[in-house]
């Protein structure tokens, strides 16, 4: 039943680090509209992000399992018509349909496993949930790559759709959730789950991943082409000394809290300060400097991005009663894919916009994009919006450890109550 839970979940984070990488080829056949185009990512992701609070509430309404076999069947659906898909509008729609798929099956997914399973069972399988969730993400581009290399991009939506197709034909395993009686009552939008402590400090966490890992590991390998001229596969390689820690992280987590007292608080501070100095050695990609400086601040943003995620979502869930599970779980994804979408965009912009305040269009939009001829500009953009970065990791850090001292007042005094 985990297999077929991870399985598709494992499409998730693929969808959204791995479509990019088709892009120029997808241009190539269908067209360089520069709004069509870029279509194909946003439309995904902002169909995800929005639609994760509707769908959270909806499972508590239906069912965890029934809402989570809609979302399989939708983003398989999606996927297909991606693969078949003529022109970039139906493309586009198609991976709308995929986007609104991918929320149903995130929000189901993570209440199914805190349903199936209690103590350290239910501890080991948000640590695999958190490793496949790492792995998609870290994967994503390499192995796009290989499918757009060997069959070209159609080959990476046939991929999607025939691991979602075995996860929907397996999913009948999966035991079925009863409505809860209170969900009918919930809200569309809701989003008291906020109103705790805890839950709050927990949505801080993906949130402060965004920031200092996601937007890294998209922009990073342009980065390097402007700066030093890294060839995208070469980039790719190095993109391993962030990845592989993320994948690893997870499992090595679950690990040591098993042998070791430690606190959730202190993994996720943990984790924030890696994010913040890795973040900070990035100011180091300069073309003067060798690229074996970034490789200490690399290795620092793979555990600072994989430490906490096999618990958060756990942890979170924990904070809210049974019944709004669905609902929790669909406000901590809403955080988790709106600020990958919102800061990836907002990374993008501030260096655009510096390069192209120095540089006039369109060499400076060139530039912008990773071509290389003016590393000294180029570093100007990065520094600023790696700049921008540390202000908002130092804000997520301080809420993250408000929101905790307020959660571990609230406790004992909840405890006394009882």
């Amino acid at each position: 039943m985990l297999a077929v839970v991870l399985s598709a979940q494992f499409v998730i984070p693929l969808s959204i680090a791995g479509s990019a990488v088709a892009l120029p080829q997808i241009g190539a056949e269908l067209g360089f509209h520069p709004v069509g185009l870029p279509g194909v990512v946003n439309g995904f992701n902002l169909a995800f992000a929005l639609c994760t609070v509707v769908w959270g509430v909806a499972s508590d309404r239906i069912g965890h399992t029934r809402s989570f076999r809609i979302g399989v069947g939708l983003a398989a659906l999606g996927s297909a018509v991606s693969a078949v898909a003529g022109n970039l509008l139906l493309l586009d729609l198609a991976r709308v349909i995929a986007g609104i798929g991918a929320a149903a099956v995130l929000t189901g997914a993570a209440p199914i496993i805190n349903a199936l399973f209690s103590g350290a069972a239910r501890s080991r399988a948000f640590a695999l949930f958190g490793t496949v969730n790492g792995l998609g993400l870290a994967a994503g581009p390499f192995l796009s790559g290989v499918l757009l290399t060997i069959a070209g991009w159609r080959a990476i939506f046939v991929a999607h759709a025939l691991v979602l197709l075995l996860a929907l034909a397996a999913s009948g395993r999966i035991p079925s959730s009863s409505r809860q009686p209170a969900a009918s009552r919930a809200r569309l939008f809701d989003f008291g789950a906020l109103r705790s402590h805890r839950f709050l400090a927990m949505t801080i966490v993906p949130v402060a991943g965004a920031i200092g890992f996601v937007c890294l590991l998209i922009y990073l390998p342009s980065a390097l082409h402007a700066v030093h001229e890294v060839q995208p596969g070469t980039a790719g390689s190095m993109l391993l000394i962030m990845t592989i820690p993320v994948l690893v992280a997870p499992a090595a987590v679950h690990r040591l809290r098993a042998a070791v007292p430690i606190s959730t608080t202190t993994v996720v501070v943990l984790s924030l300060l890696c994010l913040l100095f890795g973040a900070a050695g990035m100011l180091l990609l300069r073309a003067e400097l060798p690229l074996a400086v970034l490789v200490v601040p690399m290795i620092l943003l793979g555990p600072g991005f994989g430490l906490p995620l096999g618990f958060v979502d756990a942890e979170a869930l924990a904070a809210v009663p049974p019944e709004r599970a669905g609902a929790a779980a669909g406000v901590l994804n809403l955080f988790r894919i709106g600020a990958e979408a919102i800061f990836v965009a907002l990374f993008a912009g501030v260096v655009t916009t510096k390069i192209t305040a120095i540089l006039p269009a369109p060499v400076g939009e060139a530039v912008a994009g990773g071509a290389f001829g003016q590393p000294a500009v180029y570093q100007q953009g990065w520094a600023v919006a790696v700049g921008i970065s540390l202000g908002l990791l130092v804000v997520c850090l301080i809420g993250f450890v408000v929101a905790s001292i307020g959660a571990a007042r609230i406790s004992p005094a909840a405890a006394r109550t009882r």
